[in-house]
């Protein structure tokens, strides 16, 4: 039996499956302690002591929604794929992620970090965010040269600018999705994007 003042043991699971919904559907700054505590059932003495802090518990719930929902967009670094399918793959997955009705809509690396917020606690919330953006866009940059080394994109592209175009895409999913444009106009969208992905060949071919 557990000693008399211990903290009654939770699912974690489950504790940080509502967090992160809630932060997801919020944002960081927007989220507060007392919404916290009535969706994961706990109280601020057991929140706190299990993540130290609002921030400690984002980033355990941002990693909870990376390992789960936000793990679509890991396609992108399989080198099995050649890279213009590992692209397609991410893009057309994410726009299906955001869409889903059974989870908040769009994406919580995208919509949850606070822009502009002063406090120490908000700044390292968009420093947990950026470093994953720049994964993201890393392994975006990773694909982009691959495709030019195996002959899918020409030798003179712009790795830079192309991979811009790609990760800025991605990124603005989330408010189109959150705005209401339907998934099969994304679709659309990422289709056209991956347009501009031809081999030195075909672009030689139709000239």
């Amino acid at each position: 039996m557990s000693p008399a003042g211990r903290p009654r043991a939770f699912a974690m699971e489950g504790v940080l499956e509502a967090a992160m919904r809630l932060f997801w559907e919020q944002g960081y700054e927007a989220t507060s302690m007392a919404q916290l505590r009535e969706a994961t059932g706990l109280s601020s003495a057991s929140l706190y002591g299990a993540f130290g802090s609002k921030q400690g518990l984002f980033e355990r719930a941002v990693e909870h929604y990376l390992a789960g929902p936000g793990s679509v967009t890991d396609v992108v670094g399989d080198e099995a794929l050649s890279p213009r399918e590992a692209v397609a793959r991410m893009l057309h997955g994410s726009i299906d992620m955001q869409t889903d009705t059974s989870h908040p809509r769009g994406c919580l690396v995208a919509l949850s970090g606070t822009v502009r917020a002063p406090g120490d606690d908000e700044a390292a919330v968009r420093r947990t965010i950026a470093a994953r953006r720049a994964m993201d866009r890393a392994r975006i940059r990773e694909c982009v040269v691959r495709g030019v080394a195996t002959g899918e994109l020409a030798e003179e592209t712009d790795v830079d600018g192309f991979t811009s175009m790609v990760h800025g895409f991605l990124l603005g999913v989330s408010t189109q999705v959150c705005d209401g444009t339907p998934a099969r106009d994304l679709h659309a969208a990422a289709d056209a994007v991956l347009a501009a992905w031809h081999a030195p060949s075909a672009r030689t071919a139709d000239a």
